[in-house]
């Protein structure tokens, strides 16, 4: 009976946490969208990679797969609440190494975390 009791509450904080962890996606997504949500564009390569790949190199999202421009900004978050600050932070990069800025990037609807895709010049 302590056996199920124990394997009820470890069960429990499990799906408690778990909840715990897709909110907190959630209003990272809201903090992107409210602060670029002009600029995703249907059939972009930006809207294709809305929600989790913006930031993430593949599905399932985890928290080390990132892409690099989640590497960024998630370097730009150490220690702070994610918001709007953190993101400007990083507009300016060139997280992929495509020659175009973040916030270049983002304003023409691509991908910042992904080399192939870029601005037309």
């Amino acid at each position: 009976m302590r056996a199920s009791l124990l394997w009820l509450g470890v069960t429990v904080l499990a799906v408690a946490g778990l909840t715990t962890l897709a909110a907190a996606k959630a209003s990272d997504v809201a903090v992107f969208r409210s602060a670029y949500g002009a600029y995703i564009k249907e059939g972009s390569d930006l809207a294709k990679a809305m929600p989790c790949l913006v930031c993430h190199d593949k599905m399932p999202a985890t928290k080390t797969g990132l892409n690099p421009y989640g590497v960024d900004v998630g370097k730009a978050a150490a220690g702070k609440a994610f918001d709007a600050k953190v993101l400007a932070a990083v507009e300016r990069l060139d997280s992929d190494k495509d020659g175009f800025s973040n916030i270049d990037e983002i304003r023409a609807g691509t991908h910042p975390g992904d080399p192939t895709s870029k601005p037309r010049k």
